[in-house]
């Protein structure tokens, strides 16, 4: 009986010590658990506080100082909407630059192969307004290419300095796709195009093209052209030499483009600043996109195609 006693209590302080065990890993396992959930809180606290200073940011790179100045805006890559050589970008930049009291000049930094033509008209027009406006010279600066409508917009410029090896010209417009009708017929394959209006589809790759379609798009890239032609014209002036090359979409290098008139001379950045605009201090006016509205943007546009997916989900009603 005592020995049934003496099992009863060691069984009973055995479970005793379990239930303690279990009780004090659960204690444990929530401590932790609620550690990790405060952790996870600050780092998301962190990263919104990160984003929202980023939005808030501005945009310029570098504030203007009072004292004279150059100012200078890039446009580098391609000319393109919502592109960093856009208009949208762009514009705000040159009225920063061109606003600003002690900014004796203002250099355009052009490295790019070129792009939209509305993109660069838009960016013309405003070089031509606001040198008119504060009575200040604009020098455009080639790198490495400057390019179909990058041309374009240093043609605006007051003078185009270049280096010897620099790719400049190719004053042209072009429209570039691909056509498929025979391999679709090749592959027994069926195109079912299906419009409103005899051409609303004649740039489809699918599909042929007639000989009216063509030449439709032929004016329509003859008229931008004769604008791009108009637009440097106007910009180069006598200093241009043409010749029945000119205009013909070809790029020459930055030695051949000062022969031809299509540049002024050979210049730097910084010669530039030093030697023709006598004001060394550079201050960059160039708006950049940050990080936080390249996230914006694709946050939305990811937004937007999963509130799409999610509608196209739904159950039809028939």
């Amino acid at each position: 009986m005592e020995n049934e006693v003496t099992l009863d209590a060691k069984t009973i302080h055995w479970e005793r010590q379990a239930i303690e065990k279990l009780l004090l890993a659960d204690v444990r396992e929530r401590r932790a658990a609620r550690r990790w959930r405060m952790v996870r809180s600050l780092l998301w606290m962190v990263i919104f506080g990160a984003l929202i200073w980023w939005l808030l940011s501005d945009n310029l790179s570098t504030a203007a100082p009072a004292a004279p100045h150059t100012a200078m805006v890039s446009i580098k890559g391609e000319i393109a909407d919502q592109a960093e050589a856009s208009a949208e970008y762009v514009l705000p930049a040159l009225r920063s630059a061109m606003e600003d009291k002690g900014a004796q000049a203002l250099v355009l930094l052009i490295n790019s192969p070129g792009g939209s033509p509305v993109q660069a008209g838009l960016i013309t027009d405003e070089i031509r307004r606001l040198r008119v406006k504060h009575n200040k010279p604009v020098y455009a600066v080639v790198e490495e290419t400057c390019a179909s409508a990058a041309y374009y917009i240093a043609s605006a410029a007051d003078k185009i300095y270049v280096d010897k090896a620099s790719i400049v010209g190719s004053i042209g417009v072009l429209m570039d796709g691909f056509g498929f009708v025979d391999t679709l017929q090749k592959l027994g394959v069926e195109r079912r195009l299906m419009t409103a209006g005899e051409n609303k589809g004649f740039l489809d790759p699918f599909s042929p093209q007639t000989e009216k379609q063509r030449a439709y798009a032929q004016a329509m890239l003859d008229q931008i052209h004769q604008q791009f032609i108009g637009v440097v014209r106007k910009g180069r002036g006598e200093r241009l030499k043409e010749t029945p090359e000119t205009f013909s979409g070809l790029f020459w290098t930055g030695e051949q483009s000062v022969q031809m008139g299509l540049a002024d001379a050979y210049g730097s950045l910084d010669s530039v600043a030093r030697d023709i605009v006598k004001a060394e201090k550079l201050v960059d006016y160039t708006n950049k996109k940050n990080l936080a509205e390249r996230f914006a943007k694709r946050f939305g546009a990811a937004v937007g195609e999963g509130a799409v997916k999610a509608l196209r989900s739904l159950p039809n009603i028939q």
